[in-house]
């Protein structure tokens, strides 16, 4: 009996002293298990008005494609964005980071292709023209904690890998999609003319504001401003010059979000309470509506996405109140 004793002892002792941690391990595991396989796959469509138009306008119904990401083999990607064709939209814009694999582009031209028969326009982020590099995700969180952004304009590291991103290009403008890579363009959708301004991705500081600067085309029927990243000077720009709408990508919507809390960072300087979804943005004396599309992929090498599922969205642009 008193061996008996001293056992359970020891096992009771054991249990407290591991019990609790190998719990946090097995929600750990659980968690992780349920973002890399289960929440990264699980596609939204989310909807969104924004009162825009000049009064009497009729909406436009424009769908934003971002951070796709693609890697070779991920056909229920490629199945989804497929079907989006069925809803019909008036115009695409897709804010960029398509890539994530130099051999991505014949599936994310294929995965897109349905929707290229539809008006179309587009900017690169940093993703299409560089492959990503394997990295610590604690050290990439407390590096975009930190306020550590992009690569600060410099030239890429040695063995970074360059993605085929005139094959994407060349794609693009095949099907008639209008490149915004820092100038202005424009569509015609049903006789209206919708007037574009886009830059290149300010997350390696690509863009050149100077280059566009002006204002929207008083002449236009609408104008609307696109980037891939929302950093904060390419947001005062564009309000300032008074565009009504701006869209952008690349913050992932935070990727992995604490519930009830959100996203933890942005990998950019906007702040975290804006990191997707639609809010304003004011600067100048002026204020501009702002999207920020939380993206449908991740960076190949972290595959994972946690409270903050792979989205695309239907925005519904509609008039404006009468001044």
């Amino acid at each position: 009996m008193p061996t008996t004793g001293a056992g359970s002892a020891t096992m009771d002792g054991m249990r407290a002293r591991y019990g609790v941690p190998l719990g946090i391990t097995a929600v750990g595991a659980a968690g992780l298990a349920y973002a890399a396989g289960f929440e990264v796959r699980s596609f939204r469509l989310r909807r969104v008005s924004v009162p825009v138009l000049p009064p009497g306008m009729r909406p436009l119904r424009v769908l934003q494609v971002s951070d796709i990401h693609m890697v070779g083999g991920q056909r229920k990607k490629q199945r989804w964005l497929q079907s989006l064709a069925g809803l019909r939209p008036d115009f695409v814009i897709n804010t960029g980071d398509n890539l994530s694999d130099p051999e991505g582009v014949p599936e994310t031209l294929d995965a897109l292709g349905p929707l290229m028969e539809f008006p179309g326009a587009y900017v690169f982020g940093s993703n299409d023209y560089y492959g990503p590099k394997l990295r610590n995700p604690a050290r990439y969180l407390m590096e975009k904690a930190n306020g550590r952004h992009g690569l600060n304009g410099n030239a890429p590291a040695v063995g970074v890998i360059h993605n085929p991103w005139e094959e994407l290009r060349d794609g693009f403008d095949s099907a008639g999609w209008v490149n915004l890579t820092n100038t202005r363009g424009s569509l015609k959708i049903d006789g209206h003319d919708i007037a574009l301004t886009g830059l290149d991705d300010p997350h390696i500081k690509r863009d050149r504001y100077a280059e566009v600067t002006g204002g929207p085309r008083q002449d236009a029927d609408f104008s609307m401003a696109v980037v891939h990243a929302p950093y904060l000077r390419v947001l005062d720009a564009f309000t300032a010059d008074q565009y009504p709408l701006i869209l952008a990508g690349h913050t992932h919507g935070g990727q992995l979000c604490i519930p009830f809390y959100g996203a933890l960072v942005t990998n950019c300087d906007i702040d975290t309470q804006r990191v997707k979804g639609l809010s304003t943005h004011r600067a100048g004396g002026h204020r501009s509506y702002l999207h920020v599309s939380a993206g449908c992929g991740t960076n190949r090498y972290t595959p994972v996405r946690f409270a903050c599922p792979p989205e695309v969205t239907l925005l519904t642009l509609t008039p404006r109140d009468r001044d």
